[in-house]
């Protein structure tokens, strides 16, 4: 690449805007000043003095200029809404990554090699668990397919009790209006399409964002200005802290969830426990509902056993819940996020009914995040009041 061309003494540069006449007059006068205050530390020149803002005019003009900015921000959001969630979840479980990356890079590995090796121990993980899961889970599944024609026999019997669940809640009808016509069938096919398309393009973004996150941190923090720019990166460290203790915390909580609902299913011979216990562990990464919807589940499988069976599935649920709001949770999360009971509940119910299952996921660090800006910085303006 050639170099840029520096301004001749009058100001004026030969690749551009020739031929420069003396006629330019205020303009000729400015390109002169512009050569004069060019210098080879500062090119460009040092920056002028700020606007007036307190000029009725630049008050008007900043004000409608806010309206509009922010009328089109909320109508670009609105649009871009699917969008803007895949990167933000991408950003989330980079900030998730990042304690593994630098503690490996504390220990001086390279940024990269660190990188690489975190995901490759991550896809290595998911592959074996695959691996050894697809085949029961295969195989359950067409236990379950099996065994349906005998479900919608005892569903049309009203002598047995799930007949009489049958007819009180019309199960069979609502299955069969479900997975009626063709058109639910390419609109399953789109949505899977859609979720894989949403997956891959998550774990490209989130290769990225972890490989770059030192200069999207830094980039951020240069937003700040320079006399608020320390108080900033102790409060967005200490944020960034918080999100990466939840999300490997709450991985290990759902895969101690697994674990013990398995256990569990495999010692009472409940069906499909490999899936159930799958479900469990999936559904767990979701705070709060995400266990209940899942031991609701396990415990209507485990009726098709027996109602003690069941009875003593609903025992389970009900002291694994205990155990995981009050040891499992405290002990692997709370000493890092640290949000009260009270605030967990509403964040992930106000999560869940904004986004969906990703706002239920996000919400507890969103939440963290909220209440250390609060006490950090809104409180102490408002004692100072």
């Amino acid at each position: 690449m050639s170099k840029v061309q520096e301004p001749r003494p009058d100001g004026h540069r030969d690749l551009v805007g020739q031929p420069h006449e003396a006629e330019e007059g205020p303009v000729a006068e400015a390109e002169a000043e512009a050569a004069r205050i060019s210098s080879p530390e500062r090119p460009r020149g040092t920056m002028g003095k700020p606007f007036n803002r307190r000029s009725p005019f630049l008050i008007g003009l900043t004000a409608a200029a806010g309206v509009a900015v922010t009328y089109g921000l909320v109508l670009m959001v609105v649009g871009l809404r699917d969008v803007l969630i895949v990167i933000g979840l991408a950003l989330f479980i980079a900030i998730g990554l990042e304690p593994l990356v630098s503690w490996l890079v504390v220990r001086r590995w390279p940024r990269w090699l660190a990188v690489t090796t975190v995901f490759l121990a991550a896809f290595g993980l998911l592959a074996g668990f695959l691996a050894a899961a697809i085949p029961v889970i295969v195989e359950q599944a067409t236990q379950l397919v099996q065994k349906v024609p005998t479900y919608v026999q005892q569903a049309q019997d009203r002598s047995s009790w799930l007949g009489q669940l049958n007819a009180r809640l019309h199960l069979q009808q609502a299955i069969e209006q479900s997975i009626s016509g063709g058109s639910s069938l390419v609109q399953a096919g789109l949505a899977v399409f859609g979720v894989l398309t949403n997956f891959v393009v998550l774990v490209v973004l989130s290769i990225y964002f972890v490989a770059d996150l030192p200069r999207i941190r830094a980039a951020a923090y240069r937003l700040v200005p320079n006399s608020r720019r320390p108080r900033a990166i102790l409060i967005g460290d200490e944020i960034f802290v918080k999100v990466g203790g939840y999300v490997l915390g709450n991985l290990l909580v759902s895969a101690i969830a697994g674990a013990l609902f398995l256990t569990w299913l495999l010692i009472f011979g409940v069906p499909y426990a490999v899936l159930l216990a799958i479900t469990v562990a999936v559904l767990d990464l979701i705070p709060v509902v995400g266990s209940v919807v899942g031991g609701i589940l396990v415990s209507l499988v485990a009726l098709t056993v027996s109602l003690p069976v069941c009875l003593a599935t609903v025992g389970f649920v009900i002291l694994y819940r205990f155990a995981e709001d009050y040891v499992l949770v405290p002990k692997i999360i709370g000493r890092a996020v640290k949000v009260p009971a009270i605030v967990t509940v509403v964040a992930v119910l106000l999560g869940g009914a904004l986004l969906g299952v990703v706002g239920a996921l996000v919400a507890i660090p969103v939440a963290a995040a909220a209440l250390l800006l609060t006490q950090e910085l809104l409180f102490p303006r408002l004692d100072a009041m």
